[in-house]
């Protein structure tokens, strides 16, 4: 798969995932679980930051940019904020660990955290439809800025 279809796939994962500024969308409204899942993600967007520094360059923020705007949409209390950039950073740390180059490899690893980053948001997504009513204006994407 091309670099920019796996950057494609992960950025459509975030978008169609329903990690947005809603009153139902805030981080201390959340069920256990969907913290666990914004967690989840933290991690895996950090780990995405990682292997996309890989062949972009140390400069490229990307994904932290987006996760930037993943904390400022949950809105999340101190702790649960401090947990999120805490993932990210340990995530960062586990994509930084596994390839020193740009090749198959690394962009085959993109590929798999950009898979199950969509199953994460794909699963906020899910819980997202069934607390937001049918007449709230759509959603702010995470993506956006």
């Amino acid at each position: 798969m091309k670099r920019l279809s796996l950057n494609a796939l992960l950025a459509l994962s975030v978008l169609a995932g329903g990690l947005v500024a809603s009153g139902a969308a805030l981080a201390q409204d959340r069920s256990p679980a969907e913290r666990q899942t914004l967690l989840d993600l933290a991690f895996t967007l950090g780990e995405s930051h990682a292997l996309r520094q890989v062949c972009e360059g140390a400069g490229d923020q990307y994904w932290r940019a987006r996760m930037m705007r993943l904390v400022e949409v949950e809105k999340a209390d101190q702790a649960f904020d401090a947990q999120l950039r805490d993932r990210f950073n340990t995530g960062f740390a586990a994509g930084q660990g596994q390839f020193t180059e740009c090749g198959e490899g690394s962009l085959r690893a993109e590929q798999q955290a950009a898979v199950k980053g969509r199953t994460l948001a794909a699963r906020l997504a899910r819980s997202m439809r069934t607390r937001t009513p049918s007449d709230q204006a759509a959603p702010d994407s995470v993506a956006d800025n």
